[in-house]
């Protein structure tokens, strides 16, 4: 057989394989295999938690010899992606944003002795309902976002919209699955009296689970327009600094090692980034990281006059979360601890300082000796003036004596 021939052999068998199980239309004892009835979307107030509820199709409420399913598939705009279900059940929840249209599709499928073991699927029907909110255009917050600090509270915080009626005034509303209803912003953020933000203290949070938030407001011209987010928790969480860094040297032998930082965040949960520094005799320096889950990472040092520095910072791994954020980085440790400069500088740094002090002593000593060589002179022309002055005396004492004798 060729080549193309066994292509078209298993692309036989595979077709016949599929059609054995699967079929799109009514099957052999011509039952209609209807859409599911009655769909509707049910809004509990859980902020974009909703219900999905249908119906059992007429044409199949007295079937009995065959199972009857149902698959939902709606589009997740988070993830923009779409998202299948097959359930046996009557209804169905899933997270929605609010903001934006929903968009369900749902068909029946049957299999039993009524389709002689086939599974059938029926026709698709497609349902899109566009949420309405009202509010002054343009008042919807901006730049909404949470951080997890330290696994102790969640800080959540906002600007106002771009057009910011006269008397805002925000109002942040949550909810997650041990919740009975929504509740207020346990303590808002102020800035400048106005509400910025909220703060969550650990108790009313609750992680892997959908952490629902709408903010909305009034104002003197009317409703603003709300947001909706969802998150969850662990994703949010900033751990805190670490600051027992230590740099330890014995020979060629470096070792980095540090404790992981304080707080409620499982050592277990935590993945570090290490940055070095390294400086050399001529002034260049670069950088290179180290990511480790690690609290010690040891390295070979050549022993060249350089100085090295290193700081480390944390995040929640992938094991406990999906994302994070990175921690601050630690206090800057380095070894050798005078800088590079300092080093490259002492042998003539020590010679410049000798050739000052000598000059300065030389300096010192010439000016010593102008002043005593100058005051010699002073000295000497001094004591010429005298002799000069008693010379005359005695001239003068000469000439005149005769005259009186």
């Amino acid at each position: 057989m060729t080549t193309g021939g066994t292509l078209l052999w298993m692309c036989l068998v595979m077709f016949v394989l599929l059609t054995q199980h699967t079929s799109h239309s009514t099957d052999a004892a011509g039952l209609s295999v209807d859409p599911p009835a009655d769909i509707k979307i049910t809004d509990p107030g859980q902020l974009g938690h909703l219900k999905i509820e249908w119906s059992r199709p007429s044409s199949l409420q007295n079937l009995t010899d065959c199972t009857v399913r149902y698959q939902l598939r709606f589009y997740n705009t988070y993830t923009e992606r779409w998202r299948s279900v097959r359930t046996l059940r009557l209804s169905y929840e899933a997270q929605f944003d609010l903001e934006k249209p929903i968009q369900l599709r749902m068909l029946t499928l049957l299999k039993g002795a009524c389709t002689n073991d086939t599974e059938v699927l029926g026709e698709e029907v497609e349902l899109v309902h566009t949420p309405e909110h009202t509010g002054v255009a343009g008042s919807r917050i901006r730049d909404f976002h949470c951080v997890y600090l330290n696994k102790e509270y969640m800080d959540c915080m906002w600007k106002s919209g771009a057009v910011d009626p006269p008397g805002s005034k925000h109002y942040l509303y949550y909810w997650h699955r041990e919740m009975p209803e929504t509740a207020e912003c346990p303590e808002y953020i102020p800035s400048s009296e106005f509400r910025r933000g909220c703060r969550f203290p650990q108790e009313s949070l609750l992680e892997f689970s959908e952490f629902n938030i709408c903010v909305n407001g009034s104002s003197t011209e009317g409703e603003l327009r709300p947001a909706f987010f969802s998150l969850e928790v662990q994703n949010k969480v900033k751990p805190a600094a670490v600051s027992d860094l230590q740099v330890l040297v014995e020979n060629e032998l470096v070792q980095v090692q540090w404790s992981p930082p304080a707080g409620k965040v499982p050592e277990q949960c935590l993945e570090y980034e290490l940055e070095g520094t390294a400086e050399s005799m001529d002034g260049s320096n670069w950088q290179w990281t180290n990511v480790t889950e690690d609290t010690t990472i040891d390295f070979l040092w050549n022993g060249k006059s350089q100085r090295n520095c290193f700081q480390v910072r944390s995040k929640v791994n992938d094991y406990c979360a999906d994302e994070g954020f990175w921690s601050d980085w630690s206090d800057s440790v380095c070894f050798p601890e005078t800088t590079v400069e300092d080093r490259n500088y002492e042998p003539w740094n020590a010679l410049a300082l000798a050739g000052i002090l000598i000059s300065i002593i030389i300096a010192v000593l010439i000016f010593c000796l102008m002043l005593w060589m100058l005051s010699k002179m002073w000295m000497n022309r001094k004591e010429q003036k005298q002799a000069f002055t008693l010379y005359q005396e005695k001239v003068h004492k000469a000439f005149l004596s005769p005259v009186f004798h």
